[in-house]
């Protein structure tokens, strides 16, 4: 049985690379030689021309948001607009919630 793999994206490029983990290997694009950021298993990457997908995906990431398998089968809610990570990162600053849990959180009540 072949090791899973795993997803890592190149923001600048808008581009997904599917490779095995390893925390200790730096990946790097092979398009601008930049370093590539790890995304997980349960990502499922945007076209490249959705411009506003790749913006909230770059907030996830740099947030340190991953799209990880848990043990139900998915990552759980993750924001698919500006609009809604807007609305997340309003709610961190007003409850003094961390940004990351934030933004993964379904119900904002």
């Amino acid at each position: 049985m072949a090791p899973a793999k795993t997803s890592y994206v190149c923001l600048p490029c808008r581009a997904s690379y599917k490779q095995r983990y390893d925390p200790t290997r730096q990946r790097i694009c092979p398009r601008c030689a930049e370093p590539l950021m790890h995304a997980g298993s349960a990502f499922a990457v945007p076209r490249r021309r959705d411009t506003a997908a790749w913006r909230t995906l770059t907030v996830l990431l740099n947030a340190g948001v991953g799209f990880h398998k848990s043990c139900c089968g998915g990552p759980g809610y993750r924001p698919r607009t500006l609009r809604e990570v807007r609305e997340r990162i309003a709610y961190a600053r007003r409850s003094g919630e961390p940004v990351d849990r934030a933004l993964v959180r379904y119900d904002l009540s």
